[in-house]
This record gives structure tokens, sequence and C-alpha cells, in this order.
């Protein structure tokens, strides 16, 4: 496939996603280290087209290494206490100095519409302000935090004001409290408590690597109760995106800020280039129903046009798609399974997971779930016709048998021209339930 058709199939599979993100609010959260990174300028571009599509953003942006450099430059420097900076009033106008260049910059660069650029033709408004009220972190451990602070409440009346005006909000680390004081936030925090006041479909931190497994590889999809946050710094990503889902943030993702396009490709693809903290999986395996017959029908086709399943009518299907069990992952069928009751025994059939979604052991959770369906029947044993998975079955358990094994209902309906191979396994509960159904050979 050429790179054209590459990008015209691209853009096919992501309509869904262009049509699901339409109208919702998303918070991205841009820290110092990605506003200095050489990728920023491809960030900001994804923004801006996020914002083209539809999508109501708010944008919130640290700068704890511009602080850093504009104390240095001053002379000045400023004393950390549990990772936390404590921000004296001596050193709170460079605060704000650093952070305000930054926004300003960061304005001017989501402002852009220069002629070939990815901004042309945007128009986009950016709106900041005094959307954050703040108070002091206090004394911790009998450290005076002094002038940093915590978020105390999000303005959402007036954030939302704005973006149903078509404006993107751009909100920096500075709250301020109703004395006038002025506080130092941590940005990580103060896009969790936005995204949760805004009841945000997503939360995204662009973060430096991502997270990764011990094998360096991408962690893809973490659920809220997998985080343990005792093993994490207080404002640490990872930490706040479990505290946002937990409370109404419908997904959190973490997303690395050195590779050009991770957010679209997180956003608009099935498997992204991050990780995805979520409350509940949004990959389900369940019983399936008449919705996904279409599916069905799309993954297990390419199977029957080799020979290797039988041919089943979308008729056929309908009338059974009860028997099936599926595994859904943001909308799209990836794996199924079916199971017949004969009898005393159950039939194993269909058993077929997509091409691009063999790992994580998908064919195992299915052959799992089918089993405790059929122990749940109370059959006795489950047995499978197949002719390329031979191998696949034994190792899990299956033995061979003859056609006599099977019974009574299912040796009538044998194809003798296909030659399936006979497999078997026991179960567990040795139960008699009377349940014949029609079959059909498995792959």
């Amino acid at each position: 496939m050429n790179d054209t058709h590459q990008h015209v199939k691209w853009f096919r599979d992501s309509s869904p996603y262009i049509n699901a993100h339409r109208g919702k609010v998303f918070v991205l959260h841009l820290d110092g280290e990605a506003m200095d990174h050489p990728n920023i300028g491809n960030i900001i571009s994804d923004i801006v087209l996020l914002h083209s599509l539809g999508v109501r953003l708010v944008v919130v942006h640290g700068a704890a290494p511009q602080i850093e450099r504009q104390l240095t430059a001053s002379g000045a420097s400023s004393e950390f206490a549990n990772k936390v900076r404590i921000t004296t009033r001596e050193i709170l106008p460079l605060v704000q100095q650093a952070v305000g260049t930054l926004r300003s910059d960061l304005e001017a660069r989501l402002s852009m519409g220069l002629v070939n650029s990815p901004q042309h033709g945007a128009e986009m408004l950016v709106i900041s302000g005094n959307f954050i009220r703040a108070k002091p972190l206090g004394v911790i451990d009998g450290v005076d935090y002094q002038h940093t602070g915590v978020v105390r409440k999000v303005n959402t009346k007036a954030i939302r004001q704005q973006l149903d005006l078509g404006a993107t909000l751009l909100i920096s680390p500075l709250g301020y409290s109703l004395s006038g004081e002025i506080f130092n936030a941590n940005s990580t925090q103060v896009a969790a408590e936005v995204a949760v006041a805004l009841a945000a479909e997503k939360l995204i931190y662009f973060t430096g690597k991502g997270l990764r497994d011990a094998n360096g590889d991408v962690i893809s999809e973490l659920q809220v109760n997998d985080i343990d946050e005792s093993q994490l710094d207080t404002y640490a990503p990872l930490r706040l995106a479990k505290f946002a889902c937990q409370r109404g943030v419908v997904r959190c993702h973490l997303i690395s800020y050195a590779e050009d396009g991770a957010a679209l490709e997180e956003l608009f693809t099935r498997d992204g280039t991050g990780t995805q903290v979520s409350r509940v999986s949004y990959e389900q395996i369940r019983q399936a129903s008449a919705r996904d017959v279409p599916g069905i029908i799309e993954l297990i086709a390419p199977l029957e046009d080799q020979g290797i399943l039988v041919r089943r009518s979308r008729e056929l299907l309908e009338s059974e798609v009860e028997h099936f069990t599926v595994i859904e992952r943001d909308g799209m069928i990836v794996s199924c399974a079916a199971l017949y009751p004969f009898e005393t025994k159950g039939e194993l059939a269909c058993l077929v997971t997509h091409p691009d979604y063999r790992d994580n052991d998908r064919g195992e959770l299915l052959l799992a779930s089918i089993e405790q369906q059929a122990r749940s029947l109370g059959l006795q044993a489950l047995f499978v016709l197949t002719t390329h998975t031979t191998h696949w079955f034994v190792e899990r358990g299956f033995h061979p048998v003859q056609l006599q094994d099977l019974p009574a209902a299912r040796q009538t309906m044998y194809n003798y021209q296909r030659n399936s191979k006979l497999l078997e396994k026991p179960l567990a509960t040795p139960l008699r339930v009377k349940l014949p159904q029609p079959g059909a050979d498995n792959a």
C-alpha cells in the first residue's frame, strides 16, 4: 500500500473518533519541559487541528524550567521540600514574570496563521484569565510553603462561557485568592482539578517518555484499581490521572511530548501511542447482541473466504448471535467465539481474533469465558472441530477424539468434505442439561 492509500485509510478509520470527539471538552497539560522541546511546534499544530475538528479545548501549561532560568538570570534561587518549590515573597515576582512570558509565547504560537503553516485559516481565539482561585499549601511537616498554593476552586461558569463562544482556554499555574494574593500552583494539579470541575471527556498529560513497563514497552492501558499512588510523587501525572478518573473524567492519557503526532495517534486510532487510564477497561469481553452482527461478519469474512471457517449467512448469525461472546475494543469487535450446547457437551465454534490483535492472549480469554459458560450450563466437556489450529487447542488441554464421541445430534451434521479434526476438553462439572442446538465446523 503506497503512502497515499495509507493516508486515505487512516483518514477513513479516524472518522468515528472525529465524530465522537466533536463538541467534547479535552483538558491538555503541557509542562515546561514540553514547552522547551523541539517538538512543541508540532504539538501546537495538533492542538489547532483538534480545535478545527470541533474539540472544546482547555490548555494548562507548566513553567518549572522557565522559572528556574528566570531565577538564575536574576541571581536568585529557591528551595524545594518534597519536590515542591517553596515560593517566597521575594521570588514570586520572578515566578510571575516567567509564567507570564511563557503564557504570552504560547498565545502567540496558538494564534499563528501564516500561509503554508498548519494554523493557516484556523482563526483560533485564545483566552486566558483568572479562572483559578487558589489557597496556600500551608505549613507541612514544619515547612512553610508561603506563596506556593493549590487549587481551591475552578471558575467553571466562566470557562464554559468562553468554550461556548468557540474559544480555547489557556490556563497558567498561577491562582488568585479573594484577598488578592497570588499563589504558584503545580500545573499538573491545576490540570486535574480543571478536568474534574468541567467533567471533561479527556485529560491529556504530555510527559517525557510516556509510561513503560520493565521491558521498555509502552503500557497501553491502566485501570484506576491497577495504580498504586503510594509509590508515586504527589504531583505525578499518573497519580493525578487516577484522581481525575475517580472523580468523573471519562479517560486520561499520558503521551510523549517528544513523539511527533503522538496526540493524534492516541486520539484517532484504536491502539494509540501512550497510556490510557480509565475506571473501566475500554476493551470489554461480553455476550454478543444483534448490533454486533456486522462486526462479527467483518471479523470472520476473511477466514470464510480462505475456507478456514464454514460460511455463515447474515440470517444465520442473527438467529444464533446469543451463542456468541465477543471482545470489543473501543467500538470494534476484535475477537469472537460461540458456544453451542449438545446434550452433555458444548461445541466451541468460530473462535477468531483480528490479525492486528493477536496478542495479549485474547484467544485464551475467550476460551476461559466459554469454559465458564459451559460449566454454568452443567456441561461435562467442550469439543471443537478444526482444520488449521489443532496444536493451539492441544496446548490448552484438548485431546483428539473420534466421530462417535460427539453427541448424536452433532454427528449427523458433520461435514465429511472438510474432514475437520475432532478435539475435546473435559470440564469440571458433570451435570446433564438439554439444549440441543445447531452448530458448524470451527476453524
